[in-house]
């Protein structure tokens, strides 16, 4: 009851994305189930305490997720509290007493920008079908704008403007921004709205990337197709659509865009965020000091 109660408060009155949503929801089952074991049921939030909160977090540990992964669901878990206890439903919010694991500082990976370019300006990379097509614009949409992969499935027709070249983006917390396009990237989407058309699809879907039935593109559908094209030019582990929106960053930092700039395109609450940026182009700047200077 009380579950329901949260998860409507955050689809309704904070509009929180379905993603995130969804998110919460899988937490915060993941995180009753590990109350109600046989050996212990808890009836009522107010029953919960810190300890086993702490218990939860080391089982999710045992179970080999990461830090940050961690450090997610017990965020959850504070939303839910703060919530309850803004309710009355109880007194004591027992994740005030939690510290999360700290997590290890990881550059963002990112793809070679001048590789990837290569393959998307290739002509023999793409079919020119519709699914062709669209694969495409998955990529150059990511890499062209930097949006997260929640943003691009959000993204609606009437979201693009074709004559301006801009997108407008639905980020985290329902925060609104515009993007521009580029000319490569608007003549991309022409084509592919008209590929689209002459489909004719039954089921006629408000997004703009569709699958080959037409329906909603989701999650899983947009990771195949990263993945499937970023094989062509890396062969790091981690293919995810994420990367483009780093690759975006960092080849707009490296080739001298505003921090402050970044930040507006990538949609980031603050400043902070954005700077994990800087240090790849330290490191860039680095290896170029190496090749470059005779006492390096």
């Amino acid at each position: 009851m009380f579950l329901e109660r949260f998860i409507q408060y955050i689809k309704f009155e904070k509009r929180y994305s379905p993603h995130t949503v969804s998110a919460y929801q899988s937490d915060l089952d993941q995180f009753i189930n590990f109350l109600n074991q046989p050996e212990e049921t808890v009836a009522h939030p107010s029953q919960i305490t810190h300890h086993q909160i702490r218990n939860w977090m080391v089982e999710l540990m045992n179970q080999q997720l990461t830090a940050r992964s961690v450090n997610r669901k017990i965020a959850t878990l504070r939303k839910y509290f703060k919530f309850l206890l803004q309710d009355g439903i109880i007194i004591v919010n027992p994740t005030s007493k939690i510290n999360t694991p700290k997590v290890p500082k990881n550059l963002p990976v990112v793809v070679e920008d001048a590789r990837l370019t290569r393959m998307l300006d290739d002509s023999e990379t793409f079919t020119n079908d519709f699914e062709g097509t669209r694969d495409k614009l998955v990529v150059e949409m990511l890499f062209g704008t930097g949006m997260r992969l929640s943003e691009l499935i959000g993204v609606t027709e009437s979201d693009i403007n074709i004559y301006e070249g801009t997108i407008k983006v639905l980020g985290k917390r329902n925060k609104q921004r515009i993007i521009p396009l580029n000319n490569e990237l608007r003549q991309l989407i022409v084509k592919y709205q008209e590929l689209k058309k002459c489909e004719k699809f039954d089921n006629i879907s408000s997004g703009l990337i569709v699958t080959n039935k037409g329906a909603d593109a989701y999650p899983k559908l947009i990771y195949v197709i990263v993945q499937k094209y970023l094989s062509y030019i890396s062969t790091q582990n981690k293919r995810s659509p994420h990367v483009l929106r780093h690759t975006f960053a960092t080849s707009l930092l490296n080739n001298g865009a505003d921090l402050n700039a970044i930040k507006e395109l990538l949609g980031h609450a603050n400043l902070s965020a954005t700077q994990i940026y800087t240090h790849n182009s330290v490191e860039r700047l680095k290896s170029i000091y190496k090749l470059a200077h005779p006492k390096a």
